[in-house]
């Protein structure tokens, strides 16, 4: 009719999408911030910042690394999803859906070679924890990390004390002066409910006893026999866990695309 102004509504961002999308990457960046920070304070303690060639000097696995790769990745990730949802920029929204694709397709590769080579990933295993074995004394996040490993799985070594052979201050040559000499590190000792206080000695001179009398004083069973053993009583844990952070990729992946197509359908409409 005439004299009535007609409104025609074109296509528009769902702002539904776009805030979901920035409130959960908020939290994602400040999650990734928060990793970074502490593996910096770590090296900090350890003073690498202000000697960065001793981070060649550790034999064995740091584990300040995970902190640091895990949180750059979340901060870049969670920083391109922030802004690009915010802004409504379709390149940094295309750049988080692919590198979070690229990482899930990663996992996925992953998850089905370990399935596969589960032997060869058995060996590795072994030979990781055997490795980190002969760095104990070299750095102290790795000997906090072996120590809970133990504590946790109630294990020693990778397949069993006598691997601590391969460390310098545990092993049993004569031409060691080492006190620790033919023993193992406390976390592998068997945990004496009445005791108080932690008895950081009760690994000494272990390994000089027969093997039935080792079982007394310390837990004989390796790591790897004793994480895989883990893996199995807790299978749907730890798959609900890997299926639950795929969906929500695949979650994070939809929302950024279909970020993407209503700012593009909206710019086709100008």
């Amino acid at each position: 009719m005439p004299g009535k102004a007609q409104h025609f509504q074109g296509p528009q961002v769902s702002c539904c999408a776009k805030y979901l999308l920035f409130a959960s990457n908020v939290l994602f960046w400040l999650l990734g911030a928060a990793f970074l920070a502490i593996g910096l304070w770590a090296w900090a303690e350890k003073g690498v910042l202000s000697n960065l060639s001793s981070i060649t000097d550790l034999g064995g696995f740091d584990p300040v690394w995970l902190f640091l790769v895990v949180g750059g990745v979340m901060f870049v990730l969670g920083f391109a999803g922030c802004i690009g949802a915010l802004r409504e920029n379709t390149f940094l929204l295309k750049f988080f859906s692919v590198f979070l694709g690229l990482i899930f397709f990663l996992e996925l590769t992953a998850g089905v070679l370990a399935f596969i080579f589960k032997d060869w990933i058995k060996d590795q295993l072994n030979f990781f924890i055997n490795n980190n074995v002969k760095a104990y004394r070299d750095d102290i996040d790795l000997q906090n990390l072996i120590d809970f490993a133990q504590e946790y799985w109630s294990c020693c070594g990778a397949h069993g004390p006598n691997d601590w052979n391969f460390n310098i201050y545990f092993n049993c040559t004569d031409s060691n002066p080492s006190r620790e000499r033919c023993g193992v590190p406390f976390s592998c000792c068997v945990k004496d409910p009445a005791e108080d206080v932690l008895n950081t000695q009760c690994g000494y001179d272990v390994r000089l006893k027969l093997e039935l009398e080792q079982q007394t004083f310390i837990h004989t069973k390796g790591c790897a026999v004793q994480f895989e053993k883990w893996l199995q009583d807790n299978l749907i844990v730890v798959a609900g866990t890997f299926v639950g952070i795929a969906l929500l990729q695949i979650f994070g992946i939809c929302l950024a695309q279909n970020l993407v197509s209503d700012i593009n359908a909206v710019k086709a409409n100008w």
